[in-house]
């Protein structure tokens, strides 16, 4: 019993930190922290992308969820020069 009741709030903790650094990156264009910078070179996508995730989460869709997971992996992509 007290192992589930520490899954789920590993689980909800883990939500709300994805919501948070996806929304920041979603609105501002980047990502918070060194390490996040130094690997995610879209932020836009890689924001939009982590909150697919947590919708497909919470609407059971897999379509969502592939298509977040998709928009991460573009957002590790390297950008193309202009």
């Amino acid at each position: 019993m007290f192992t589930f009741l520490v899954l789920g709030f590993v689980l909800v903790t883990l939500a709300i930190v994805l919501a948070v650094i996806g929304l920041h990156a979603l609105l501002l264009g980047r990502m918070p922290g060194r390490w996040l910078q130094q690997r995610v070179r879209q932020p836009r996508f890689w924001g939009a992308g982590a909150i697919l995730i947590l919708i497909s989460w919470n609407l059971r869709s897999p379509s969502f969820l592939v298509v977040g997971f998709g928009l991460v992996a573009i957002g590790h992509a390297v950008k193309t020069p202009r």
